[in-house]
């Protein structure tokens, strides 16, 4: 199966994630994704009253500079490790 393909499955995989699954793995997840689907970051950061949008885009930041193809293994790794948590 095509990475990109693989990646797109996973996506949809990780909607069905356990509602006991920590916040900090779900902004892992949510910097992964948008590293592999949109690149570096490409936004300011939010203010500071602005918690939730602040966490995501630290999150997208921390893995700034991985290649698109680099972030979707990472990705579906850190999917499959999830769901057989």
């Amino acid at each position: 199966m095509a990475l990109k393909e693989e990646f797109e499955e996973h996506a949809e995989r990780a909607k069905t994630l356990p509602d006991s699954t920590s916040n900090e793995n779900k902004l892992i997840l949510y910097g992964l994704y948008k590293q592999a689907t949109v690149g570096d970051v490409n936004t300011s950061r939010p203010g500071m009253f602005n918690m939730k949008d602040r966490a995501k885009w630290d999150a997208w930041k921390a893995v700034e500079g991985k290649s698109k193809e680099e972030a979707m293994g990472d990705y579906i790794t850190k999917v499959k490790q999830l769901l057989e948590a």
